[in-house]
């Protein structure tokens, strides 16, 4: 079992940037891969970005990348992203997910966080 918190939301200007947190319980958090999701207001939810879980390998979706960095500390068992250049059209709630593939899929994910608002002004 593994529980995830995420931090680091708010409300920022476009252009801003801001860094998420995910702390995760349990010992085996090297174990998984892990990814950043997010949904926005009347919208599905949507990949991210994701890390294998050495931190050795990547993904980003197209809107992001450039922009969004994910990384990991094993050691203190978080995940971070960062967000640069933020824009309104990346308001959504983010939620991290702990999974045992690297895949964008959501549904090769088993574990979720409550979700932290970011929220982007023009």
């Amino acid at each position: 079992q593994v529980q995830l918190v995420e931090s680091g939301g708010g409300l920022v200007q476009a252009g801003d940037s801001l860094r998420l947190s995910c702390a995760a319980s349990g010992r085996t958090f090297s174990y998984y891969t892990m990814g950043w999701f997010r949904q926005a207001p009347g919208r599905e939810r949507e990949f991210v970005a994701s890390i294998s879980p050495s931190g050795g390998s990547t993904y980003y979706a197209d809107s992001v990348k450039g922009r969004f960095t994910i990384s990991r500390d094993n050691a203190k068992n978080t995940v971070y992203l960062q967000m640069n250049s933020l824009k309104p059209e990346d308001t959504a709630v983010y939620y991290c997910a702990a999974g045992g593939r690297h895949s964008p899929f959501q549904n090769q994910y088993d574990y979720w966080g409550q979700g932290t608002q970011v929220t982007v002004s023009s």
